[in-house]
């Protein structure tokens, strides 16, 4: 099938129109979904760039928010919509697209939260399907030269920072095959900690200006840029306003929402160390945006596309109870957000495999789990018990539900369920659990702190896992206990609603155990349908072995990025008037986003 931006624009274009008109009605469309056929991993989407050039410059009109209008020459915009994006066969060898994914933080060099976990796992997947895919990020003091093999490649980079210029050092390291950048600057980021600093702004600032000047220095300029969260998020400003010239004109830009909470406010000040106060704080003309410069809001204006880390959240953000005041700025930009689940590396999480469990086990000889579960009573002084052994793996705050478990918590070791806990945050939760465990030492224990090892016991020795998230934009937790075949028990929000289906033993189908309100006596419920299923063991084993059938990967997921990286780039190159050349004799390409 050939790729026809042209159909595709103009199916972009008449949504567009029909979301103003309902606007003007009072009824503002959600369109969260990315719509249309998977793209083969092997598309060539840099087909869509370096083979055009700029219409006149006259054309380059801004609109009344500051972007670049696309032109209205209606010859020019159907050449660029119909620009070819070339299939590669599998096997040959060819990479497919190149991509720079921004991100703070990279598992297993700088990892804070869930984000280096799924930049790591992703861009590995993506590398994995044949595209070119290299990661830049800072480089904290944790990032030991000698421990990762870096080496430097780029010394005495200038990068403007305000008025003045700041030498960076790029080193290079590798992530299995993967090329992973890292941006040394000690004046910055030669410190304890990543986050949380009074010069936030121009250590972020810095960072982004330092991944746009070490492209001529690399002589790499990416099809694509893909920032993840409010760090990286002021790269899109960057390439619309002051990196445009020549290897920068064609790189289109995605931003990915991990949390919305995080958005990186700051000062007038952030804009002249980026270089753009020039241009101004942009107007909206929406309450806490218009006097400040929101790093992850500015993101979500001038990025190409747009996605959060399931369908069910690109939805609840352009609402107000979730949107952290950016939801009109979101349902502004609908259009252009998606939604798409996040997945697990498999080579990290593995109960056929995983060293750091007792026995190995898997969907087909599901019989190591019970051995898993002993083995995990046994370490952490348990009794052994016919009652099931409930997991909590996460951050100790409120968003994650455990104000909800703090009220339920005597009701629930009066059913006599065994509680392990891991994880570290408010003091409030880390003293409540600590008292459980002192008071009940045989059903109740607790390791304040994260271990990575510790944690995948608990996964594989686990029965249930316990998430009443208020609101969860992906979650990883979820999809690491499908694979070990450790039962949900969620609220059906975020990614929460998107992956665990509630269990229903008429119809026998069915993944975990969901609840909706956000109630604790909700969350006992669904802890206490989980419990009484689990008394049958017939069915608590099937449950199990389908858990751990479910495809939890990132091969699904990452088709639907290539699809999204396509997206950005035909409408880069509508917005800013590229046209398109046509080389003889490419082949066919599937069809983009509709």
């Amino acid at each position: 099938m050939a790729l026809r931006l042209g159909a595709a624009g103009r199916r972009r274009r008449g949504k567009r129109r029909s979301s103003a008109a309902e606007k003007r009605s009072g009824r503002a469309r959600v369109r969260p979904r990315l719509r249309g056929p998977y793209l083969p991993a092997l598309s060539r989407w840099d087909g869509l760039r370096g083979k055009g050039r700029r219409v006149a410059d006259q054309r380059h009109r801004r609109d009344e928010l500051g972007r670049r209008r696309p032109v209205r020459d209606r010859d020019s915009i159907q050449r660029a919509r119909q620009a070819p994006c070339r299939r590669v066969r599998a096997g040959s060898g060819r990479q497919s697209g190149r991509l720079l994914v921004a991100t703070a933080e990279l598992a297993p060099f700088a990892k804070l939260g869930g984000v280096s976990d799924v930049a790591a796992a992703l861009s590995k997947e993506l590398l994995r399907l044949g595209h070119d895919v290299r990661v830049v990020l800072p480089r904290y003091r944790q990032v030991d030269i000698g421990r990762y093999g870096l080496r430097p490649i780029v010394t005495d980079l200038a990068v403007p920072l305000g008025a003045d210029k700041m030498s960076a050092t790029i080193f290079e390291a590798r992530l299995g095959e993967m090329v992973v950048y890292f941006v040394d600057c000690p004046a910055l980021y030669d410190r304890d900690g990543m986050f949380g600093f009074g010069d936030d702004d121009a250590r972020s600032v810095y960072y982004c200006r330092a991944a746009m000047e070490m492209m001529p220095a690399l002589d790499f300029f990416p099809d694509v840029v893909h920032v993840h969260d409010w760090y990286g998020a002021l790269i899109p400003n960057l390439l619309d306003r002051v990196y445009d010239g020549e290897g920068y004109a064609d790189i289109a830009t995605t931003l990915t929402i991990h949390n919305l909470s995080a958005q990186g406010v700051f000062g007038f000040g952030a804009l002249m160390l980026a270089g753009l106060q020039e241009w101004g704080l942009i107007r909206l003309g929406i309450p806490g945006l218009d006097n400040v410069v929101n790093a992850l809001g500015r993101g979500i204006h001038f990025a190409d596309v747009v996605n959060t880390v399931s369908e069910r959240y690109a939805t609840e953000i352009q609402t107000p109870e979730y949107g952290e005041g950016l939801d009109e700025l979101l349902r502004r930009n609908t259009q252009k957000l998606h939604g798409i689940l996040n997945g697990i590396d498999y080579e990290i999480f593995d109960p056929q495999r995983d060293p750091n469990i007792p026995i190995h086990y898997s969907a087909e000889a599901p019989q190591g789990k019970a051995l898993c579960r002993s083995a995990l009573r046994t370490e952490l002084g348990l009794e052994d018990s016919n009652k099931p052994l409930c997991a909590i793996v996460s951050r100790f705050y409120d968003v994650k539900g455990f104000d909800l478990i703090e009220q339920a918590m005597p009701e629930l070791v009066q059913l006599g369920l065994q509680i392990v806990v891991i994880g570290t945050g408010d003091r409030r939760y880390e003293d409540m659990f600590r008292r459980w465990a002192s008071e009940l030492p045989r059903q109740v224990a607790v390791a304040i702190g994260f271990d990575a090892a510790l944690a995948q016991r608990i996964y594989a020795g686990a029965d249930m896992l316990w998430m009443p998230s208020r609101f969860e934009p992906g979650g990883l937790a979820q999809l690491i206990a499908l694979r070990y075949g450790t039962i949900p028990v969620v609220r059906a929000t975020g990614g929460l609603a998107d992956t665990i289906r509630d269990y229903d033993p008429v119809a026998q189908k069915g993944n975990g155990f969901r609840f909706g309100p956000y109630d604790p006596w909700q969350f006992f419920a669904a802890v206490v349908r989980a419990a009484e299923t689990f008394r049958h063991p017939t069915v608590w084993q099937w449950l199990i072995q389908h858990d751990m059938q479910e495809d939890v990967s990132w091969s699904r997921s990452a088709y639907k990025y290539v699809q999204l990286y396509l997206a950005a780039i035909a409408a880069h190159r509508e917005r800013h008037g590229l046209v398109g050349s046509t080389e003889a004799g490419s082949a066919p390409s599937p069809t983009p986003v509709g």
